[in-house]
């Protein structure tokens, strides 16, 4: 029963963590459909980010949620006030620029913090459950998942500015019309992912080896749970995230972790042949 809990506890940790991973470029996709093709390295971004504001002597924890998203954020308003605002509505333009950025950012990443594996130590210990050790860290991982899906769905669904964004997501003429600047709430929603990407890297920046190349063990799953998910922004990245992410920990459990990421694969192979549109375009239709 113990090795129960602690596995169940690792594939729901695993799911929290595609979760984060995902909800950014979701965010930016479903609701902008610009196809970001640095998100990967908006997530190196975020690591480095909490890795050197921990050497700065800053506690780890602030590090983690204020830190990499605030610059993250940053670092995306620059891009889409430089580069993505001249390119909407041109997909084909729009993945040339984001792969030709990701490129960029990983060398200059390259170029400061070298080509060596970084990381800071985990900030929480095992935690005992019977007989089984656990790591405590994976309580983190889910309570920041879940904290992160609650405020952005407060914030889409309850405040002005969802509101706003929304309207202008779906008529940017008429939004305008009404006195609405699309260009400033695309930069903000944008901004918004981007962040979102840096918090997903800073919380797995203690478990994970950090490279600047590190971006892209992350950013195929992504893609692969945004298209399953589909058009729902939430509800979409959650199914998918739940799918994928427990036929990941499963096969990896019960054989290796390369057989992990092969299920993985194929499972999204059979969600995208099965369900074209995507988990919420058959299901929980006219979800968030």
């Amino acid at each position: 029963m113990d090795y129960f809990f602690a596995a169940t506890l690792e594939v729901v940790s695993g799911i929290a963590s595609l979760m984060l991973i995902s909800i950014g470029l979701a965010i930016v996709f479903g609701m902008m459909r610009v196809i970001n093709l640095a998100h990967g390295e908006f997530l190196m971004l975020g690591a480095y980010s909490t890795i050197t504001a921990v050497k700065f002597g800053f506690n780890v924890w602030i590090a983690i949620l204020v830190v990499a998203p605030a610059v993250v954020g940053v670092i995306g308003l620059i891009v889409e006030r430089l580069i993505i605002r001249h390119l909407y509505g041109r997909i084909i333009a729009t993945m040339l620029a984001t792969w030709g950025l990701s490129l960029l950012i990983i060398g200059l990443a390259t170029t400061i913090f070298g080509n060596t594996t970084a990381g800071i130590s985990s900030p929480l210990g095992s935690v005992e459950i019977g007989s089984v050790n656990v790591n405590g860290y994976n309580f983190f991982i889910i309570a920041v998942a879940a904290a992160t899906f609650a405020l952005i769905y407060f914030v889409f669904k309850r405040t002005s500015f969802g509101l706003l964004a929304r309207a202008t997501m779906q008529s940017p003429e008429m939004a305008s019309a009404m006195g609405i600047n699309p260009k400033r709430i695309y930069a903000l929603t944008f901004a918004i992912g981007a962040a979102l990407g840096g918090l997903a890297g800073g919380v797995l920046a203690p478990i994970s080896a950090v490279v600047p190349t590190v971006g892209t063990a992350y950013v195929a799953k992504a893609f692969l749970t945004v298209i399953a998910g589909g058009a729902s922004v939430l509800v979409g990245t959650l199914s998918a995230s739940v799918i994928f992410g427990t036929a990941n920990l499963v096969a990896s459990f019960l054989w290796t972790p390369v057989i992990g990421e092969v299920t993985l694969l194929c499972a999204a192979l059979v969600i995208v042949r099965l369900l074209p549109q995507g988990i919420t375009g058959h299901y929980f239709r006219g979800s968030v």
